[in-house]
C-alpha cells in the first residue's frame, strides 16, 4: 500500500502509495507509510524521501468506510509524529486533488511541490467534522490563520497556484511531478537547506497572539451560512487554539473535538448524503456494458428563467448550446439575461472575464426550430408547463431531431410517458427535471419513461454528471419525486392557516430547523401565479394562495404575495391585509382558529411528506430511501446536517412518526392521503427502518 519502491542517485527514496481509486488512507496504506518512513529513517544510504502517489491522485483523503468502525492501528498521528521527527527531508509530490486526511499528510512534510492542475483542501467540514490531523494547526502556521480559517470552513479545495502564492506549497512543477520533487530534493540537499516544520513555524500566528480580536475579525467574514452546524463553530474554535495553546495540546483537544462531531448526528447525517449522493444515480437494471451516447453538441427549446439557466449548465461544461426562442424579442430578452447573469458573477469574483467570453461564445440563439435541433446530440425542452403545448413541441422534434438525439422535457409535473408518445421514439425520451435558479441548483431530477432506452437514460446521467448536477434517477408519477412530497407539505400548510397559524408562523417552523425558506416565502419567490396555473390545469385549489392570485399578489416581482416587499426589497413583512384575509377565509369555512405551537405546525408540515415519500418507494418511483434524501438536500433546501426527509425519520422514530399522522388524519376528518401509508405501517409495526430496507442490488 505504501513502499519505498526505488532509490534514485543521489541517496533520493520515494515512497509511493498505491491504494486504488483515490489513494485513501485505510489502515493498510497507515501502516506502510509506517513501516516506509522507518525504513528510510533507518537506512544511512538514504538522505532524502519523496513522498507520491500511483494513479490518478496523491492521496485524497480518509477511508469514510472506516469511521463507524473501531480505529485500527497505527492511526494518521503516529505516522506523523514519525516524519517529523525525520532529520532527512521529506517532500510531497502533490497532483491530482490531496484532500483532507491526504493534505494532512503533506502539511508535514517539509516541504511541497504541485502539478499545475492539483487542486488541494480539507473539505472534512462537508462531513460534519473538521480536520482532526493537523490541518487546523499546521495550515494556519504555513499561510496565515485568514487564509487558513476560510478554507477550513468552506471545504473548497483551492488550486495549485493559490496554493503557491499563499506559501502552502513552495514550487510548481511543468511534467512529471515525482521527477520535479527529487529534483527539488537534490537542490535541498545540495543547499543543505534547513527542513521546515509547520508544526514550529510561528510567524504568521504572532498578530493573533498580540491582538486577539483580529481573529474575530476574520470568522465574522469567513463564518458565514453555518446556522445550525456543529462541526464549523467547533473548527472556529479549534483554528484559535493554533495561536492560544501549544501546539500538542491545541492537537489533543481537536482530537476530542473530532471524535465529538463524528459521533455525533449531524455528521452520521452529512455522511449518509455523501454515499448516497454517489448511489442515487445508479440503475441497478441498466447493463453493465450500456455505453452513454456521445453529447458533442445541445439544444434548448426556451430562453426564459429555466430555458437560460439550462442553456449556461451546457456552456459552462464547455458543451455548445443552440437556444430556440419563438420569437426574436424573446429570444434577444433571454440571451440579455444570461449575459447579466454572467457579468454579475465576474463582478462578485466568482469568475474570471475571459471565462465569461469563452461561455457566452458556446451559445448560439435562432428562432428557427429546425435550424436549432439539427446536429444538436441532446434537446431539452424548456417551454411552459402546459401538456398540449410540449406534445406539439415533441411531436416536431420527432421529425426534425436526428435519429439518435436523446430528447427531454424539463417537466415538473407531466406525464413523461405521454410526452414520449407524441413521438414516434419513446425510448429516446425521457424526463430532465432542473431546478431553479438551473444554473446554481445542483439537483437533476432524471424520470426515466416506461420505454426510455438504457443507453439514452445513462447518457442523461453522464450529461447531468459533466454539467456539475448531483442525478438522481426517478419514476413516472405527478411530480414526481421532490414536487409530489412538496404537494402533500403545500396542502397541510394551507390547511394550518385556515385553522389559525399565519404565513410567517408556518415558514419560521421551518427556517428554525434550518430551511431557507418556508412554503409561503418559497411561493413568492417562485411566483404564486407559476402554482395556480399548475392548480387550474389539474382542476386543483388552493384557498388562500389563489385568493392572492385573483387579487393580483403573485409575489415577490409584484411587491406582494402571502407578504409584502417594500421598495422592491426581497426580504418578506407580515402584511395585515393578508392576515385579514385569512380570517375572512376561515369564518366563511366555519373554521374556529386556535393557536397552533411550532411543534404541531412543524410536525404537520414534515410528517405528511415523509409519509409520501414512503408511498414512493412503495411504488418503486423511487429507488431507496437515500435518493429521497438527496433530491430534498439538493433540490429543496433541506438542512443537510439532518441527513434529508427519510433518514431524519428514522432519527424521530417511525413509530412516532405514525401515531402523529393517524391523529392528524382523525383531526382532518379521517383524510385518507394522512393516514400512515402501507410501507410506513410495517416499518413501524416491525420497529423497522428506511435505512434498514434492502437496497437495490
Amino acid at each position: 500500500m505504501a513502499n519505498i519502491v526505488e532509490l534514485r542517485p543521489g541517496a533520493v527514496a520515494v515512497i509511493v502509495v498505491d491504494n486504488p481509486p483515490v489513494n485513501a488512507l485505510k489502515q493498510a496504506v497507515r501502516a506502510g507509510l509506517r513501516d516506509a518512513f522507518t525504513r528510510a529513517r533507518d537506512d544511512a544510504g538514504i538522505h532524502a524521501i519523496v513522498l507520491t502517489a500511483a494513479g490518478r491522485t496523491f492521496m485524497a483523503g480518509a477511508d469514510i468506510t472506516e469511521f463507524d468502525k473501531p480505529p485500527q492501528p497505527p492511526g494518521l498521528v503516529e505516522v506523523f509524529d514519525l516524519m517529523e521527527a525525520s532529520k532527512k527531508p521529506i517532500v510531497a509530490a502533490l497532483f491530482g486533488t490531496p484532500l483532507g486526511g491526504g493534505l494532512e499528510v503533506a502539511l508535514t512534510c517539509h516541504y511541497r511541490v504541485a502539478a499545475p492542475t492539483t487542486r488541494l483542501g480539507l473539505p472534512e467540514i462537508k462531513l460534519g467534522i473538521l480536520p482532526g490531523a493537523g490541518g487546523t494547526q499546521r495550515l494556519p502556521r504555513l499561510i496565515g490563520v485568514d487564509k487558513a480559517l476560510p478554507m477550513i470552513l468552506s471545504g473548497d479545495p483551492i488550486s495549485a497556484q493559490e496554493a503557491l502564492a499563499n506559501g502552502l506549497v513552495d514550487e510548481i512543477v511543468e511534467g512529471d511531478v515525482t521527477e520535479g520533487a527529487i529534483a527539488f530534493a537534490r537542490r535541498l540537499l545540495a543547499e543543505k537547506a534547513p527542513l521546515k516544520r509547520a508544526r514550529d513555524m510561528e510567524d504568521k500566528l504572532k498578530p493573533y497572539r498580540d491582538n486577539p480580536k483580529l481573529y474575530d475579525e476574520v470568522v465574522a467574514k469567513s463564518a458565514k451560512r453555518t446556522r445550525g452546524l456543529a462541526a464549523p463553530a467547533a473548527a472556529i474554535e479549534c483554528v484559535r487554539w493554533s495561536f492560544e495553546k501549544p501546539f500538542d495540546e491545541a492537537e489533543r483537544g481537536v482530537r476530542e473535538a473530532f471524535q465529538k462531531l463524528r459521533e455525533g448526528d449531524q455528521s452520521k447525517a452529512q455522511r449518509h448524503i455523501f454515499f448516497a449522493e454517489r448511489e442515487a444515480a445508479k440503475v441497478p437494471d441498466i447493463p453493465a456494458s450500456t455505453k452513454p451516447r456521445d453529447i458533442k453538441r445541445a439544444a434548448v427549446i426556451g430562453a426564459g428563467t429555466m430555458g437560460g439557466g439550462i442553456s449556461m449548465c451546457f456552456a459552462n461544461a464547455g458543451i455548445p448550446v443552440t437556444i430556440i426562442e419563438t420569437s426574436q424579442e424573446a429570444l434577444d430578452k433571454g440571451l440579455a439575461t444570461i449575459k447579466r447573469n454572467y457579468e454579475n458573477t465576474v463582478k462578485r469574483g466568482g469568475l474570471k472575464a475571459d471565462e465569461m467570453e469563452r461561455r457566452v461564445k458556446l451559445m448560439t440563439g435562432t428562432t428557427d426550430l429546425a435550424a436549432g435541433v439539427r446536429e444538436a446530440d441532446i434537446v431539452v425542452e424548456a417551454v411552459f408547463e402546459d401538456m398540449g403545448l410540449k406534445k406539439e413541441v415533441f411531436g416536431k422534434l420527432d421529425k426534425l431531431a436526428k435519429p439518435d438525439a436523446v430528447l427531454a422535457t424539463n417537466t415538473s409535473y407531466l406525464n413523461v410517458n405521454e410526452i414520449g408518445k407524441a413521438t414516434a421514439r419513446p425510448p429516446s425520451v425521457l424526463g430532465m427535471h432542473f431546478f431553479s435558479p438551473a444554473n446554481v441548483m445542483r439537483l437533476l431530477e432524471i424520470v426515466r419513461g416506461a420505454e426510455t432506452a438504457p443507453d439514452v437514460l445513462a447518457t442523461a446521467i453522464a450529461v447531468g454528471r459533466k454539467i456539475g448536477k448531483v442525478p438522481a434517477v426517478v419514476g413516472v408519477t405527478h411530480g414526481f419525486v421532490g414536487n409530489r412530497m412538496l404537494h402533500a407539505r403545500g396542502i397541510e400548510a394551507e390547511r394550518m392557516l385556515l385553522e389559525g397559524a399565519l404565513p410567517q408562523d408556518v415558514d419560521g417552523a421551518l427556517t428554525e430547523f434550518g430551511f431557507p425558506m418556508g412554503p409561503f416565502g418559497m411561493g413568492d419567490l417562485a411566483g404564486l401565479d407559476v402554482g395556480w396555473r399548475v392548480r387550474k390545469a389539474s382542476g386543483a385549489k388552493a384557498e388562500i394562495a389563489d385568493a392572492l392570485v385573483d387579487a393580483g399578489r403573485y409575489g415577490q416581482k409584484t411587491g406582494k404575495g402571502f407578504y409584502k416587499y417594500e421598495g422592491g426589497s426581497r426580504s418578506p413583512t407580515p402584511d395585515p391585509d393578508v392576515e385579514k384575509l385569512i380570517v375572512e377565509a376561515s369564518v366563511r369555512h366555519g373554521v374556529k382558529r386556535r393557536n397552533l405551537d411550532r411543534k404541531e405546525i412543524f410536525e404537520r408540515l414534515i410528517f405528511p411528506l415523509i409519509n409520501e415519500g414512503a408511498r414512493i418507494l412503495d411504488e418503486g418511483i423511487a429507488m431507496r430511501p437515500g435518493d429521497i434524501d438527496v433530491i430534498w438536500v439538493y433540490g429543496y433546501g433541506w438542512p443537510v446536517w439532518t441527513g434529508g426527509p427519510m433518514h431524519y425519520a428514522d432519527r424521530v422514530g417511525l413509530s412516532y412518526i405514525r401515531d402523529r399522522l393517524a391523529e392528524i388524519a382523525a383531526r382532518a376528518g379521517n383524510n385518507p392521503k394522512l393516514e400512515p401509508s402501507p410501507l410506513l405501517m410495517r416499518l413501524a409495526d416491525s420497529g423497522g427502518t428506511f435505512a434498514g430496507l434492502k437496497k437495490a442490488a
